[in-house]
């Protein structure tokens, strides 16, 4: 991995690499995310081709567009980025989730470029993208200000931003942690810290701050009777997501 400054929390790193073989596992550990994943591409899917002006009805409706998916995992959101034809670098600070991601992409017959390196190297080294996809990584990081800092510095102006998280509320304590850790047992227990869950307001606070400018928000609900993922104008109470774009 490249040597930089870091925002990276090695004990939140440690808590993913000790689970990384079971990524593409749709009953394993990450079971949520599989859940989560055709709602989160929904929405990302939809943001990008409104910002780039893209017909998503077209065969490769992303060609031509580079996005980084920070903490990119095994690789769930960089895999159907790429299939739409976008140029895709999957970046990951958990060395393990790296060979997952690669082998999966091959399998799949996708070129993806994978690397175990952090936002922060990346932006030292001068990278440049139409997109950053920072899906559930900015509540893990140890400071989530300069890490989207970094994520700003990544984005070529005129670029899109897309950022989800976890809301910080009683709901969200009694959801994301006592439902999805110790009664469903979706995720081990100690995955989530409460402390560090981020409030709408905090977090378009920060990504102003950071130097970008937020456009949208949603929230991801999830309807127990159905077993399904919506997205919510309204509901931000546990997870949600946001859009910003970088000013030209």
């Amino acid at each position: 991995m490249q040597e930089s400054h870091t925002t990276v929390d090695p004990s939140e790193v440690a808590k993913f690499e000790a689970m990384a073989a079971e990524w593409w596992d749709p009953k394993g550990k990450f079971k949520p995310l599989h859940m989560l994943n055709p709602c989160r591409l929904d929405y990302i899917t939809r943001q990008i081709a409104a910002e780039f002006n893209r017909d998503l009805t077209a065969e490769t409706p992303f060609k031509g567009l580079r996005m980084l998916d920070i903490g990119c995992g095994g690789g769930l959101l960089s895999e159907p980025i790429a299939r739409l034809g976008a140029t895709v670098v999957g970046a990951d600070a958990a060395a393990g989730n790296i060979p997952v991601a690669q082998v999966h992409a091959q399998q799949s017959g996708l070129s993806i470029d994978y690397r175990h390196t952090t936002a922060e190297a990346l932006a030292d080294a001068g990278e440049q993208f139409d997109i950053v996809l920072n899906m559930e990584v900015v509540e893990h990081v140890a400071d989530p200000l300069s890490y989207l800092t970094a994520c700003q510095q990544l984005l070529k102006p005129g670029g899109l931003h897309l950022c989800s998280t976890i809301n910080r509320n009683p709901k969200s304590f009694a959801v994301a942690i006592l439902g999805a850790e110790y009664v469903m047992r979706w995720l081990p227990k100690g995955t989530h810290e409460w402390h560090k869950f981020i409030t709408p307001d905090e977090l378009f606070d920060l990504l102003t701050k950071s130097g970008v400018t937020p456009v949208d928000k949603k929230g991801f609900v999830f309807n127990p009777v159905t077993w399904q993922w919506s997205i919510s104008d309204r509901d931000l109470s546990v997870n949600y997501v946001t859009a910003s774009t970088k000013p030209a």
